[in-house]
């Protein structure tokens, strides 16, 4: 089972990058990030596609969500991070779902495609065998620059996915999502806690100090209600 490092040392990560021409100021800020965070080298030291991976390690070491028998959707999976934690940590059946192409992961089925396709809950069922017993969306939508409708695009997609859950898990399943702070998650709760039994927050240690980003942890799920009907005696 891979384990989540303590705390990825930022010891001796000290590069600067100098401008070029062909570098704007913001570029140069992001390169520098990435060079000096612990989590990016870390992750190419151990073969995560990208620092996301930790995040999942990070929730599923606090919340127990990956175990033997667990059929996992990763929705928005590219690069694959997520899916290859799914994978290592035991689920029994991992699909990856994205818009992008995804190099194969073994012990994943990778389907590119997008999951606002009606056709796609019945189709991804079907792939797992079953309902999900989690799925995953670490989804953000590529951003504009005005924090207001950034935020208003990332909730859009959270809930477009929390819709998605409902159509697609098992009763007790669990769904995992990225939100960002900012007042208008509270409608996606509101939705969630009707549907799970409980549902909390987290920011991982992964997550950057100065990232708005949280995540929402929604277990116990309900059931749809003709999941309910279904199971009634049919009259005779």
């Amino acid at each position: 089972m891979a384990k989540a490092p303590s705390k990825p040392s930022s010891r001796g990560l000290v590069v600067r990058v100098k401008s070029a021409k062909s570098r704007s100021t913001a570029s140069a800020r992001w390169l520098a990030r990435q060079l000096n965070d612990p989590y990016v080298v870390a992750a190419k030291q151990q073969g995560w596609r990208s620092r996301a991976a930790f995040k999942l390690l990070e929730l599923d070491d606090k919340f127990h969500l990956i175990h033997k028998g667990v059929r996992v959707l990763d929705l928005g999976a590219a690069p694959g991070g997520w899916t290859q934690v799914a994978v290592k940590r035991g689920a029994s059946a991992v699909l990856a779902l994205d818009l992008l192409p995804i190099d194969p992961i073994h012990g994943a089925v990778i389907i590119q495609g997008d999951f606002t396709d009606p056709a796609m809950p019945e189709r991804l069922t079907a792939d797992l065998g079953g309902g999900a017993d989690l799925v995953l969306s670490d989804m953000a939508p590529n951003t504009t620059g005005h924090a207001s409708t950034d935020h208003i695009r990332i909730v859009a997609l959270a809930e477009m996915a929390v819709d998605f859950a409902i159509q697609v898990l098992s009763p007790g399943g669990a769904f995992v999502a990225k939100v960002f702070q900012g007042g208008s998650e509270k409608q996606i709760l509101d939705v969630l806690k009707k549907h799970f039994s409980t549902v909390r927050h987290a920011k991982p240690p992964a997550s950057r100090k100065d990232s708005s980003e949280l995540y929402v942890v929604a277990t116990g799920f309900k059931g749809r209600p003709e999941m309910a009907t279904d199971s009634l005696p049919r009259p005779q």
